[in-house]
């Protein structure tokens, strides 16, 4: 299996950024690590090995990504909105940097974006706030309302919530681009969270946003699950 390692000085995030890449053909994901993981998370974890047969026939590529979480979400010693400006930033940083090198190296436009946990969270984000970027996103037991990370809430948390925004998106391209876009959302029925995707789930398809909500049975917040998730979900089918 082609495997790649890229570090580099990041401009948009002003500290070096690491990544790894699987494969060497086929859609490219990008692969948000968990709260607290690493870009070498999915590999450790034998989430890479699931896939294997896919990313060694040139069927996928994954771009597996470092976080800045502990500089946004779980930065509890800062306001809100400069926590909100730190993701900004990491937006910036995927859309000028990675997304570039991914498309200077595979010619496939068809992008994707999948996590775990926190890593599901990020990956929806991205997908929702930058509609025809990506082209089907994977939310693995993901939140999907971070209110509960501030104390205070503002503007600037307003337009990263999801369950917040989505009600509200009006624009008629934006609506077309996401309606175009393979939302997928899976979490077990005892998840904590999993009021939230079923929540996320019925704005998005209040808005005409079609998306798949698959609750499976249990707790399913671990990584033979995912494990088994991902292998049912990254090609789109149920």
């Amino acid at each position: 299996m082609h495997r790649d390692f890229h570090r580099w000085y990041s401009p948009a995030l002003g500290r070096d950024m690491e990544l790894l890449i699987f494969g060497h053909a086929g859609p490219p994901c990008l692969v948000f690590p968990t709260s607290h993981g690493r870009f070498f998370e999915y590999e450790e974890r034998g989430m890479v090995a699931a896939l294997a047969p896919r990313i060694e026939r040139g069927w996928l590529q994954l771009i597996c990504v470092e976080s800045v979480f502990a500089e946004s979400w779980y930065n509890y010693g800062l306001a809100t909105d400069a926590r909100m400006w730190r993701e900004e930033q990491y937006e910036h940083y995927l859309l000028t940097e990675v997304i570039p090198l991914i498309q200077a190296t595979n010619p496939n436009p068809y992008l994707m974006a999948t996590g775990c946990s926190f890593g599901a969270t990020e990956a929806v984000i991205f997908t929702l706030r930058h509609p025809g970027v990506v082209r089907r996103v994977i939310g693995l037991s993901g939140l999907y309302d971070l209110r509960r990370f501030f104390a205070h809430y503002t503007q600037g948390l307003y337009f990263h919530n999801p369950v917040d925004f989505v009600p509200n998106l009006n624009d008629a391209w934006t609506l077309d681009r996401l309606r175009e876009t393979d939302i997928i959302l899976a979490t077990g029925r005892e998840d904590p969270n999993v009021w939230s995707n079923e929540l996320l789930s019925r704005q998005l398809w209040e808005r005409g946003i079609g998306n798949a909500l698959r609750l499976w049975d249990g707790w399913c917040h671990d990584w033979p699950y995912w494990m088994q998730m991902i292998d049912r979900y990254i090609d789109g089918h149920d």
